[in-house]
């Protein structure tokens, strides 16, 4: 169960980054459920990208302290918000 907590950690993290963004940037909004979605898989990248990189976080030195656990959701939140905004602008963009 240790090791699916940073993960689900992540993935929840970066659901709630793709929904506050669409809520902060309502012409980017792609609705709740892609929101979502997109949040999710920004948010499993972003986190493990970041974490990957700052070699800190529950998923890259498996302890599950505070500090590892805010940088974790930190970063899931604002690579799931920073997908959705991504997704949101290309497909605006193919739609013209």
């Amino acid at each position: 169960m240790e090791s699916l907590l940073p993960i689900l950690i992540q993935l929840v993290s970066g659901a709630a980054g793709g929904n506050i963004a669409g809520a902060l940037f309502k012409n980017l909004s792609l609705g709740t459920l892609w929101n979502s979605v997109a949040g999710v898989a920004g948010g499993g990248l972003g986190g493990l990208v970041l974490n990957s990189v700052l070699h800190t976080g529950p998923a890259a030195t498996g302890a599950l302290d505070l500090p590892s656990i805010l940088t974790s959701v930190a970063a899931s939140g604002v690579g799931g918000g920073g997908l959705m905004a991504i997704i949101s602008l290309v497909r605006g963009m193919m739609a013209k």
